[in-house]
């Protein structure tokens, strides 16, 4: 089983690296001195999901970013500039509907996310675009943290995942593609 594993994937690793060497940057942003990953995300029009998974080198708590080093912010065709600052007292319900998206295209978007919304935080960076733009999930998937721009005032969990949530069924059908009628 285990020389299959190996095998399997010696055969997709050249792949793999084909669609990464693909990808190109459609956007970049040299670091300056005081910058946090929402700071360069809020300023750039870029997640910070997407600004942390597209630069697999910051880590889980963005503090490891050096003045000069050049970040790349989005790849062709996983580019969502369309975001929102997340603010006191927020929900993933306020959002959606401030920006006429589904809660489907918003985890989709913001797979870092939970199923009960619990772990957004004020500061955060969300994609709010229209269609699923994000990234595929990368070498980051923060440790719990709390991230540089919460303060210690607000309460705050981020466990982060590089799964999306399942979402619920409330009995209405705005959540589509996800279709529970036949």
């Amino acid at each position: 089983m285990f020389a299959q594993t190996i095998a399997a994937a010696a055969l997709v690793l050249p792949f793999a690296a084909q669609v990464l060497a693909t990808s190109s940057c459609t956007r970049s942003y040299t670091v300056q001195a005081g910058d946090i990953c929402d700071s360069i995300s809020a300023a750039q029009n870029v997640s910070t999901y997407q600004l942390a998974t597209v630069n697999s080198g910051i880590d889980s708590r963005c503090d490891n970013l050096t003045p000069g080093e050049n970040l790349c912010l989005g790849y062709t065709g996983q580019d969502c500039t369309t975001t929102y600052v997340v603010k006191a007292n927020d929900t993933c319900e306020l959002i959606t509907s401030a920006y006429s998206v589904n809660s489907t295209i918003l985890y989709g978007n913001n797979p870092q996310i939970n199923a009960d919304c619990t772990n957004i935080y004020i500061g955060e960076v969300l994609c709010v675009g229209g269609t699923i733009q994000a990234p595929a999930a990368g070498a980051f998937i923060p440790a719990t943290s709390i991230p540089a721009t919460a303060t210690a005032a607000v309460p705050v969990t981020t466990t982060y995942s590089s799964a999306a949530p399942t979402p619920t069924d409330d009995g209405d059908d705005d959540d589509l593609p996800w279709c529970d009628e036949l």
